[in-house]
Parts: C-alpha cells; structure tokens; sequence
C-alpha cells in the first residue's frame, strides 16, 4: 500500500504533498512560498508576516459562528538527519516515505512527521468544505526546531484566537499541557597544532546508534556518540595520544548517534586496549543500544595534529562534562525536569567546538546546568556563550479546553488520556508570552524516534487523531 491510499486520505495527501517540499529548518523558503498558494488557492485571507510565519484564516462553518475562535498550530519545519551512507540532500530532494507494516517510514533520512503530520492535518481543515468547525486561525510557524524563531517573531496583532491547538504532541494518548524551556551552551578554543612525524595514524568511527529527540528521548539513556567516542579517545592517552579530527553529532536538539575521529599513538598496542574498551561499551549498551558499531581503520599519518598535552586536555574536559538527566520533577511524577545534552564535538585544524543543549521546566534550574556546562570550557580558557533562550509552558490544570477533552477522550476511546508537561521544547510557552491569555493543549498521533532516521508514524494513530480532532471542534463553547 502507498502513503497516499492510507486513511485519512485527506492528511495523508497533504503529508506528502509537504513532504515533497524541502524544508529544513533555516531554510524553509519554498515551503512558505507552498502554504501561501495553498491558503491563497482556497480564497483564504492568507498572510506571511515578517519572520516567515504564515497565518491562514477560515470563518465557522455555518451554525458555528458565535463559537470562540481556535486558533490551529503547527510548524513547517523539521529536522534533516539521515545515516552517513544515505545519499541524499535536504536542501533539493523531497523526504521519499513509505509504509511499513502499522507505520510510515522514510528512506534513511528523518520522515518529517514532527511536525509535517500537524501541518497536513490543518490542512486538509482548511480545504475541507463539509466538516464542522468554529472559526479557525491556522498558524504556521517556521524554524521551531533551531530556535524557534516563529514563535518569538510572531507579530502581536495577527492573532484573534482564545483557543490554541498545538499538534506537536507525539503519543496518541498523551494531552500535554506544558512544557521545557531550553538554552543552548557553545564553546569554542584554538589550539596551536605540532608536526607529526612518527607513529600510527588511526580513524575510529562510532555508528549505529538510535539517536532521537533530546529532550523527549533523554530519558532513554540511549548512547551519546560523543561520550562514547570520547572513552576511545581516553584510551590513547596512555599512548602519546595526537588528535588530528573530531566530528561527532550533527543537530543540536538530536542525540548524538555517530562520531569520526582521526588520532595519532606511538604504538599499535593501543588497538588491543580499544578493543577492550569497544567489548565492555557494548556490554553496557547492549539493552539500550544493540545495533551499536564501532570501526577502527590504519589511515596515513597526518602532517599535524594537537600536541598530547592539548589531546588529553579535550579529552578530559569532555570526560567532565554532565549528559543526560540531570534532574527529576518533584510535582509531576516521571517528568524529567532538568537535563543536558552534549550534541556536537568538532575538531578541525586546531579550532575545538562544541554544542549542548540544556532543558527545564524550571528556568531557574536551566540556567543553573547551562553554567555548570559552561564552567567545564570557562577552566580551559574555552569561550563560552548562552543563546537561544526560550520559556518553558507551565501548566494550567484548570483550562478550558482540558476539561472539555479529557472526558471526549474517555467517551471516544473507553479509556483515560494521559494528561502531563513534556520534556521538550513546544511553542506554546513562547505564543503565550505573545499572546497572553490563550488557552492552551497540545496533541498528536503517535511519533516514534522523531529526529532520528528511524522516526515513523503510526497509521492508526493518525486516524484516531483525526477523529479526537473533528469531534473537539465541534465542542469548542460559545464566545463570551
């Protein structure tokens, strides 16, 4: 069966008509310049504001009109992963997805679905000319996945809205209704490099991890690439170690599940100590992480290389540095509230960079991490800075919207939703700095290993979303 022939045919059409448009994130161009002929082809008023956000509106269906107006919410960016022996280019090639038995998949590259099945479903709302609903305000934002910048540029006046359906959620049962802010922590130092005339020149790759979400995967305690790479690279510090090259991780907000380094030891004794190191990492992994592959390759000796006294320093400093959960929720119990994730590691000719993610629910408690991370680079005489800040959401457990879909839930399903905040980074704490006083719940079909080559879609979930959806419109109260 292909995609297009699944049910909803409405969303899935539309998902992949979005798919065959790139839009990574930062460069989301054509699939602005797509949603704006989409709203404008349906006499839409349709308008893109000055950050590339694109609003479309939609009066009430007929009876629907003295309804307060929902205001409909997704991103048009996603995240470009793909496995290093994918040939493909996110930046001219549409996502090839297919299905797979209950699921939709792509071809060795992330599938989009975060947060292409929101887009595709408010869609196909918009398009449609029978189905029930309130007056609607369709809100596409760009960049979530890279700062958010949408949501933080959103103009204040655009918006009439009471009501905001974020469709960003990615468990089928699950209702959120809050989120983690975030911050991220970058580093940067200049090593001089020495001349490399002697020894045994190595490439060590690391591959074959699950990777996946930052903040909603964390928890996992799936490998970190760079982590990993790093203990191989500790091994050679008993051998004269010579960094030449470092490049592990690829996206900020993604878990690291690949790493390359290229070293320098004075003896091929090293290769049997990494042994040892590469049997007893996969032993601890083995649950979590049993696709795990680790490659080691003689390579020519390089020209130059960091001097070992710099090679152990990085490696040290990467030793110190905290990944993972850092801190649980003391109020809603299994919340991770505070965690870091140590995302790119980067060394080339001397520059050393690196990229972490820190997220909370308390901002207090992110700023904290992000200075804990910090201080590890400030102790080499590393540059440090702090950017992209952004709120988390905190949960209301009186809302409106809550009370009204936690018993449709119970009634259409014969079973209790999941109400609770999530460990990652929604728009919903930015929109409502924007426009204070929405109501505010965000839900979704079911998204396995989203940021990840391996992330899918289940089939059935969509359809069940679907349904949850059209029946919630139909309910929305009257304007007061």
């Amino acid at each position: 069966m292909k995609v297009r022939e699944l049910s909803p045919s409405e969303v899935w059409n539309f998902f992949e008509d979005l798919n065959a448009i790139p839009r990574p994130s930062k460069k989301e161009a054509r699939v602005i310049e797509f949603m704006r002929k989409f709203g404008e082809g349906l006499n839409l008023p349709t308008y893109v504001d000055a950050a590339g956000n694109v609003i479309i509106k939609k009066p009430a269906s007929k009876g629907m009109e003295i309804r307060k107006t929902v205001i409909l919410q997704s991103h048009l960016d996603m995240v470009h992963q793909k496995n290093a022996e994918t040939d493909f280019d996110f930046l001219t090639q549409g996502i090839e997805s297919y299905v797979d038995g209950d699921w939709v998949t792509a071809n060795g590259t992330t599938l989009g679905a975060d947060n292409g099945m929101g887009v595709a479903t408010i869609m196909a709302l918009l398009a449609s000319e029978s189905i029930v609903h309130p007056p609607l305000e369709a809100l596409f934002t760009i960049d979530e996945e890279t700062g958010m910048t949408g949501a933080f540029e959103l103009e204040k006046n655009i918006l009439n809205g009471e009501i905001l359906l974020n469709l960003d959620t990615e468990d089928d049962d699950e209702y959120s209704i809050g989120c983690a802010g975030g911050i991220d922590t970058n580093s940067f130092k200049t090593y001089k490099t020495v001349p490399i005339t002697n020894g045994f020149a190595f490439e060590i790759i690391v591959k074959g991890l699950k990777g996946g979400h930052s903040g909603m995967d964390i928890h996992l305690e799936r490998g970190n690439a760079n982590k990993i790479m790093n203990r191989f690279l500790s091994v050679g510090i008993n051998h004269n170690l010579n960094i030449e090259e470092i490049d592990g991780g690829s996206l900020r907000n993604a878990i690291p599940r690949e790493s390359f380094a290229k070293v320098v030891v004075d003896s091929e004794n090293f290769l049997s100590k990494l042994d040892l190191e590469v049997s007893e990492i996969k032993n601890e992994y083995a649950v979590t992480e049993p696709d795990i592959v680790v490659e080691v390759n003689s390579i020519d000796l390089p020209k130059t290389a960091l001097s070992f006294t710099d090679s152990k320093e990085i490696v040290n400093t990467i030793y110190g540095l905290f990944n993972g959960v850092y801190k649980m929720s003391q109020t809603i119990p299994g919340l991770v509230e505070t965690s870091s994730s140590l995302a790119r590691v980067i060394l080339k000719e001397g520059d050393f960079t690196t990229q972490s993610l820190q997220r909370s629910s308390v901002d207090s408690s992110k700023y904290d991490v992000a200075k804990t991370i910090g201080s590890i680079f400030l102790n080499i005489g590393a540059s440090v800075e702090h950017t992209g800040s952004y709120p988390g959401w905190a949960p209301n457990p009186n809302s409106e919207i809550l009370e009204l879909m936690v018993p449709l839930y119970k009634k259409l399903f014969k079973a209790e939703p999941r109400v609770q905040a999530c460990h990652a980074g929604l728009e919903c704490g930015i929109l409502n700095e924007r426009y204070p006083g929405l109501d505010m719940i965000s839900f979704g079909p079911t998204i396995k290993n989203p940021h990840s080559p391996d992330e899918k879609v289940h089939i059935g979930s969509v359809d069940k979303f679907w349904g949850l959806l059209l029946e919630v419109l139909k309910l929305i109260p009257e304007k007061d």
